[in-house]
């Protein structure tokens, strides 16, 4: 469903798969199209919807908060111009390369670990299972493992041939490439391993001549920002994550 103030909501099939509820995503929210969404949601008998407005839309978010919504987390976007100088190139005795197909399970194995109790939008809502919540990642991760094409690509790191960390990429369009999910497991934590993955994705993209590539965490996610901002990305945008309950 779009309108001309660009709303997007839809149900998700994911979360009522995982979480054993009807499920809606909404993005682009405004003060003027916030009806539209929560109507949206009671047509379709939906228990919870997962809303996200730019930071600018305080507006909104006022109105979201006298209507129930609350907070569960603030992603920070970046992005980075590949056409602007050369790219940074590695000397590490660190691997990196794509994902082969008889090793997807390691990868999973990692995302796993790396993410247990990780502070997203659903472990910040306590009404949904910590379980369940953990096993967002690796779900994640092995989806990108199984669905790699000319515009998806899983990256590994290796080191005395063990994997040790893995990064999902993307292309958005012809112009813009995505760094999605990057995991790496502790034995492997501060070994500068991330950075690495991060100027593979960067020339990932470039070689199939995307002009930028974009990242984004939480807001709280301090030290991958810090890799960024040393690899030439800089801020593009905030986004708010709210979540509204149906059945109260």
């Amino acid at each position: 469903m779009n309108n001309n103030e660009n709303l997007n909501i839809s149900l998700s099939p994911l979360e009522e798969e995982r979480f054993g509820i009807r499920s809606a995503r909404a993005t682009n929210i405004t003060r003027s199209n916030l009806s539209l969404a929560i109507d949206f949601c009671q047509h379709h008998n939906t228990t919870l919807l997962i809303a996200r407005c730019h930071a600018t839309q305080l507006d909104a978010v006022q109105e979201m908060e006298r209507l129930g919504f609350f907070l569960v987390d603030t992603l920070v976007y970046y992005s980075r111009n590949l056409t602007m100088g050369a790219l940074p190139k590695s000397d590490s005795a660190i691997i990196i390369r794509p994902l082969e197909n008889d090793e997807a399970l390691r990868v999973q194995t990692i995302a796993e670990e790396a993410f247990s109790n990780y502070i997203s939008h659903y472990h910040a809502d306590t009404r949904l299972d910590r379980k369940k919540c953990d096993d967002v990642y690796k779900d994640w991760a092995n989806k990108a493992c199984c669905n790699r094409d000319d515009s998806h690509e899983v990256l590994i790191a290796l080191r005395n041939d063990e994997i040790l960390a893995f990064a999902t990429l993307r292309m958005n369009n012809p112009q813009q490439g995505e760094g999605v999910l990057f995991g790496v497991c502790h034995a492997a934590q501060g070994l500068g391993i991330y950075t690495l993955l991060m100027m593979a994705g960067m020339r990932w993209c470039s070689d199939l001549h995307a002009q930028e590539m974009i990242v984004s965490t939480q807001i709280i996610n301090i030290a991958v920002q810090k890799v960024w901002v040393r690899l030439g990305f800089e801020p593009r945008n905030y986004v708010y994550t709210f979540h509204k309950w149906f059945d109260f």
